[in-house]
């Protein structure tokens, strides 16, 4: 029998992965060359997603360790950013959270449920009127900027030519015009009633196509086992069969949410609303990032929310996704 000294031994072993790995490698690049036309086709979408996704993400969290104004080479500082937001920023503990998951909560599921409501009972209609109601009900979603402008801050509006200030006159309810924009009591309200009202977008879409999918021979089938109303039926098998549509509403729905920030300065006119009544995540990262300049500290801000986006995501993935999804 043939013995093998141990100095041979130990300089074998370590070559056994570098092999492997090279064989899996040159697998891998057969693999892709074999598939190059597919590739081909991927790679305006792999690039896009490259340049404006993951790149800016990666350079958002090196930013988020350094102090940069902008103008002087960023100065690393490790993760004092952090250490700063979440003992010492006042606002970003006291206004900020609470305003966003408050808005969020709010907004995200509230948003979703509606969503869900409006496109189950459009699929009731027949189909000759069905594309009328939801264009209706899409069109806010298309024209929320203007209608925020032209629509919102007019109603709003703290004058008495305010429309709903002039209808509480005329009934008598307010003796004086109401400052509703201006009024902390009243503005995140407001943001909840109009961000809400532009809530009928991509979501609303893809559950409204989600319900046509439906197998109608479901339902059919669910009769005969027992089942005796709509409830029964949305609950037991319209939400089981269009998951992947929900999904991706949910998701569209409570992410979209989060990064909401432009309405308040949108009804406002300004960055920071009244004693910060309306100051979500998207409006700190604003005013760090181009009022102060403090784009290191604006980086770890947007850090928190990816994280924050992402772990909603994930929960939104564990509530209507599958083994395969996650």
């Amino acid at each position: 029998m043939k013995t093998v000294s141990p100095t041979e031994v130990v300089v074998s072993q370590p070559s056994a992965p570098i092999v492997s790995y090279g064989v899996r490698l040159r697998q891998f690049a057969r693999e892709c060359w074999s598939d190059r036309l597919s590739y081909l086709f991927l790679a305006p979408f792999l690039l896009c997603f490259i340049c404006f996704i993951i790149v800016p993400v990666i350079i958002a969290i090196l930013l988020s360790l350094t102090s940069f104004n902008g103008f002087d080479f960023p100065r690393f500082i490790g993760v004092s950013n952090f250490i700063y937001m979440f003992t010492q920023d006042v606002v970003f503990m006291k206004y900020t959270i609470p305003n966003t998951l408050k808005f969020a909560i709010v907004v995200g599921p509230g948003g979703y449920i509606f969503s869900f409501i409006f496109a189950w009972l459009i699929h009731q209609l027949p189909k000759s009127i069905r594309d009328y109601f939801s264009l209706a009900l899409y069109a806010p979603s298309m024209v929320a900027g203007v209608a925020l402008t032209m629509v919102w801050t007019a109603t709003f509006s703290g004058d008495s030519i305010g429309y709903l200030n002039q209808i509480l006159l005329s009934l008598g309810i307010i003796e004086s015009p109401q400052l509703w924009l201006q009024d902390p009591k009243y503005l995140m309200t407001i943001m909840i009633i109009v961000t809400m009202w532009t809530s009928m977008g991509v979501g609303f879409l893809a559950m409204l196509g989600g319900l046509q999918t439906v197998n109608t021979e479901l339902y059919e089938a669910g009769r005969i086992d027992g089942i005796k109303n709509n409830l029964q039926e949305v609950y037991y098998i319209t939400i089981p069969s269009m998951k992947p549509q929900m999904l991706f509403s949910a998701v569209m729905a409570i992410v979209g949410a989060i990064k909401a920030g432009s309405i308040s300065s949108g009804l406002t006119g300004m960055t920071i609303t009244p004693q910060y009544a309306g100051h979500v995540i998207n409006n700190h990262i604003y005013d760090y990032a181009f009022l102060r300049y403090e784009w290191g500290y604006a980086s770890a801000l947007s850090v928190v929310l990816l994280l924050l986006s992402y772990t909603i995501m994930k929960l939104c993935y564990k509530v209507f996704g599958t083994k395969e999804d996650e």
